[in-house]
């Protein structure tokens, strides 16, 4: 509704694009916000009826007149009040059914969200359960090797050697950082109350606990895929192939329960998938091609760095970035080669307009 993003999205003038894409360079986590609302904008149309400032004052001030009395004679009073009455009652009975309305749609979702959670799903199951009660994580080791950091207050539940089926399958409640024993023939998988995080051999952390209003998975090592489970039921029948939103290392998925909606990103503060003395040595640049420098970054962090190959072709870096933190070598690349990145659904995108 803001006018001036309107005018952006439809105009596309020079003195807002430089605007809103140093604001999305400054509010990074907003920009898949920012692409929604412009899809909207974008399939409402051009055509945009925008009061003015003094049209919208003068009616501010007359509803404000009306309802003090301000202005009106005292024979208009009586005939002032019935309006305002019967308009009253008129919005007293749309809200009334706005809120049935909203009422009924959560009502229908808690019934979808209980229907998978893990109070409804387990008792049914013949399981083994671990929970938990103490402060600090505990470690548990699965039937096929597989090791769990079960976080406080939190419970998990499988059965007995897995059971018969072509899947290993877990059920959780709360938090747990999972390193999975890789076997492609049975992969494993992690029902968390709406969502599946389903991986065949990988390090990576589901939080879900009953009163929290998201589920977060992350992704330290290797490739998970997470899928609801009421929109990809059928994700369940197959196994043995990664579909729904793919995550790799340092990324992370946001499921906010109230929209059932997914988020996906980068962490705040990515780590090295590889973090010993080797690659933090060879991190040292003297004159390095910049290609070079990116897929060394990408390869030591798992993170997908996008940019114009042909147009920096001809940068090169010399930067110490041996004990910088991921966003602050990304910064200092940027600064050399005269470019700026953006975070796009979990990835680097390199915006620049080449070196001389």
């Amino acid at each position: 509704m803001d006018e001036d993003f309107i005018r952006w999205v439809h105009e596309k003038s020079k003195t807002d694009n430089d605007f809103w894409n140093d604001w999305l360079s400054q509010n990074q986590d907003k920009y898949m916000a920012v692409a929604e609302a412009r899809r909207i904008l974008e399939s409402i149309g051009t055509e945009q009826n925008v009061i003015s400032d003094d049209e919208r004052q003068r009616e501010v001030s007359r509803l404000m007149d009306t309802i003090r009395g301000h202005g009106q004679q005292p024979g208009h009073q009586a005939r002032i009040v019935k309006i305002s009455r019967k308009w009253w009652y008129v919005a007293a009975t749309l809200l009334f059914a706005l809120l049935g309305a909203a009422a009924y749609l959560i009502a229908i979702r808690d019934q979808e969200s209980a229907k998978f959670s893990y109070d409804t799903i387990t008792p049914s199951k013949r399981l083994i359960e671990n929970i938990n009660t103490s402060e600090k994580a505990i470690t548990l080791r699965l039937p096929d090797e597989s090791t769990v950091e079960l976080a406080a207050n939190s419970r998990i539940a499988y059965a007995n050697n897995f059971g018969s089926t072509g899947t290993r399958d877990v059920y959780l409640s709360g938090e747990a950082f999972f390193k999975v024993t890789k076997n492609p023939a049975r992969p494993f998988r992690v029902f968390a109350n709406e969502i599946v995080t389903k991986v065949l051999g990988t390090s990576f952390i589901v939080r879900s606990f009953e009163q929290d209003t998201v589920i977060q998975v992350t992704v330290r090592t290797g490739k998970v895929s997470v899928y609801s489970q009421a929109a990809n039921a059928r994700e369940t029948s197959s196994p043995n192939q990664l579909g729904g939103i793919i995550l790799t290392p340092n990324q992370e998925l946001v499921y906010q329960k109230a929209k059932q909606k997914f988020r996906k990103g980068l962490l705040a503060n990515p780590q090295m998938i590889f973090p010993d003395a080797e690659y933090q040595k060879n991190m040292l640049y003297e004159d390095v091609a910049l290609e070079k420098v990116f897929t060394q970054l990408s390869k030591t962090y798992g993170v997908s760095i996008v940019y114009d190959t042909e147009l920096l072709e001809k940068c090169t870096v010399n930067a110490d970035l041996r004990n910088e933190t991921f966003y602050t070598k990304l910064e200092l690349i940027c600064k050399a080669i005269g470019a700026r990145y953006e975070l796009i659904d979990g990835q680097v995108v390199i915006q620049s307009n080449g070196c001389n």
